[in-house]
């Protein structure tokens, strides 16, 4: 039997996270959120009760954002991480960690996990270094840490100004009208992702785990554009100016092999059942 403790429970992944480990009573004895909790005060955090696992999915996350203002993206998530990390320490937790996508540019498709790193905005650059203090956990004290490095989640309870909801948002427009149709993303829904979440918590080794989180196929914003008028039967008419994003990464694909050999894991939503459920969601178009 395990406590989960979930910083972020609120969030996207947070709450179909906690929704799935609610029905797995048989595992799991007790589940906490602590958005309530200043996690970048180490005394707020050190009065938290103890926990068998931590997932650690808090944070500032909006990358236009951590521009503006870099100083409170940093702060806020390498603080938190590091204060959940100590908590981890003290108590003998294990904890699981949000990262990112980290590569940048792709050197070659598809991308492993010992592919370079190369952040390009502060926001991956601070989870980047969130990564480092939980590999110099578990290096210097040997708390077990698992991190997800998730590519492009989409499905229930998105943020409306990410991409597939924006798109079904526009659906009784007449015109959707957007730029570049040609970049490729690795597209994974958020069942399939928090399957995987499940996954490590149950898992018994207490060691250092990397994974991808990706559905291993990738597809263009076009072809996700089509395919929602299709399946909506939208009458919206789709206009690209073609107009090119300076420094644009224009295909990402993850392996996943590592985390289908370790975890025994693998996506089950295909992109287009996908994308049906999201048209259900959001309501009849």
């Amino acid at each position: 039997m395990r406590k989960i403790l979930i910083t972020g429970g609120n969030g996207f992944v947070g709450r179909s996270l906690s929704n799935l480990l609610k029905s797995k009573s048989e595992d799991i004895i007790d589940i906490v959120d602590i958005d309530t909790t200043n996690l970048c005060e180490w005394d707020a955090v050190a009065k938290i009760p103890q926990y068998d696992v931590i997932v650690h999915l808090a944070g500032k996350s909006f990358v236009p954002d951590s521009f503006k203002e870099p100083l409170n993206f940093y702060n806020n998530n390498i603080q938190s991480m590091l204060n959940m990390l100590e908590k981890a320490k003290v108590d003998g937790s294990k904890v699981i960690f949000f990262s990112t996508y980290v590569y940048g540019t792709p050197q070659y498709l598809p991308i492993d996990e010992n592919h370079t790193k190369n952040p390009l905005n502060p926001y991956t650059q601070s989870k980047l270094i969130c990564e480092e203090l939980c590999e110099a956990y578990y290096r210097d004290f040997g708390v077990p840490v698992t991190i997800f490095r998730p590519f492009n989640i989409y499905g229930s309870g998105q943020n409306p100004s990410f991409f597939i909801p924006t798109i079904i948002n526009q659906l009784n427009n007449e015109i959707i009208q957007l730029n570049d149709s040609r970049p490729r993303r690795d597209f994974i829904f958020i069942k399939d992702v928090i399957d995987a979440v499940y996954l490590s918590i149950i898992n018994s080794e207490n060691t250092l785990r990397i994974y991808n989180l990706g559905s291993g196929v990738s597809t263009s914003v076009k072809e996700i554009v089509d395919l929602i008028v299709k399946l909506s039967k939208s009458k919206a008419h789709i206009q690209f100016s073609e107009r090119f994003r300076q420094g644009e990464i224009l295909d990402t694909v993850a392996d996943i092999t590592k985390i289908k050999e370790e975890l025994n894991w693998e996506p089950k939503v295909k992109i287009e059942e996908g994308i049906k459920l999201c048209l259900e969601i959001y309501g009849d178009r």
